[in-house]
């Protein structure tokens, strides 16, 4: 195990997924000279030239379009674009195209492509750079939709997104970047779509954090441990198309009651469509309403205070937890 910040584990798959692969290749904004704007690709462009590493001009449409052509003609091309506000200017070719094309093409032809995109708020870049659009995504058939929260899962998981045929919504915090973790040294370790991890056991209530919002779930988890004797157990989906319902079932079915966490607007959001799910199939488990935390339903603020509001804390989480728990039958 190496101990990585975020930025050094993407970086790292990336390169191993790069030497390992020669159809891959890289498009974005800066990253090249520059490096990245968060200096994810820092050093790639020096190891593999210009033709693999691409910095491009200022169109997402362009970049993703060439993206999802590259892709149709064999190659393995990973966009990156500057923040996931400036993706909605390539929604086109990411919905319309990207996700479509196997289908209407009756999977005579894949589209490998990986979009990289960071989001979230707490850097104070205002509202169209830090918005939370996980769930934009999550609706389109033919999308899958990466949300890793730790360096070990956002290497696993990019390398097992570069691997697929399908094309990969990547989605990144920008807060996260910095984060440290352990990451296994195994150049082959990647992990599957479709598998939640289970960040800390307990039996009173379960809490399901979407990205930064399953850190902000331990603290919180670790609070009601500490001040009011409540076991709440976090589970971080790690992936949202495919979804790991059966591990959140079998943990609301053992805690009887479930928080949702997430930054994204409360509308029609991640947390919306998990409520509707674990109320589907589960209602006659749960002891109490489920409860949902989320992002103020305002454009992010520039200004620190109100940006901070705007965002879920762990206080936050504690107050919905403690109101499921005092709602049970």
């Amino acid at each position: 195990m190496a101990t990585m910040r975020m930025r050094e584990a993407l970086n790292a798959g990336l390169r191993e997924e790069m030497e390992r692969d020669e159809t891959v290749f890289m498009m974005g904004e800066d990253i090249g000279v520059f490096g990245g704007a968060f200096k994810v690709t820092e050093g790639l462009m020096d190891q593999f030239g210009e033709a693999r590493v691409r910095d491009t001009p200022i169109s997402e449409n362009t970049i993703v379009g060439t993206g999802v052509g590259a892709a149709m003609a064999g190659m393995r091309p990973i966009v990156e674009l500057m923040t996931v506000n400036f993706a909605l200017l390539a929604l086109d070719q990411i919905i319309n195209h990207a996700a479509a094309i196997p289908y209407m093409f009756n999977g005579q032809v894949r589209v490998p492509l990986v979009v990289r995109m960071p989001g979230g708020g707490g850097q104070q870049l205002g509202p169209t750079h830090s918005h939370s659009f996980e769930a934009m995504y999550l609706q389109v058939p033919g999308l899958l939709v990466a949300c890793p929260s730790t360096p070990a899962d956002g290497k696993a998981l990019l390398k097992a997104s570069i691997r697929d045929d399908n094309p990969v919504i990547f989605i990144e915090h920008e807060t996260l970047y910095g984060v440290r973790g352990e990451v296994p040294d195994d150049g082959d370790h990647v992990l599957r779509f479709g598998e939640a991890a289970i960040r800390r056991e307990g039996s009173d209530v379960t809490v399901i954090g979407i990205l930064k919002m399953a850190h902000e779930a331990e603290r919180a988890a670790k609070t009601l441990a500490d001040d009011h004797g409540v076991e709440a157990e976090v589970i971080d989906p790690r992936t949202l198309r495919p979804l790991d319902l059966d591990t959140i079932l079998a943990s609301v079915r053992k805690t009887n009651r479930a928080v949702i966490v997430e930054e994204g607007w409360p509308h029609g959001g991640v947390g919306a469509n998990l409520a509707a799910l674990i109320q589907e199939q589960a209602f006659d488990d749960l002891d109490a309403p489920i409860q949902r935390v989320t992002g103020a339903d305002v454009p992010m603020p520039y200004s620190k205070r109100l940006e901070q509001s705007a965002i879920p804390h762990p206080e936050h989480i504690v107050s919905a937890v403690m109101e499921t728990m005092e709602g049970a039958r």
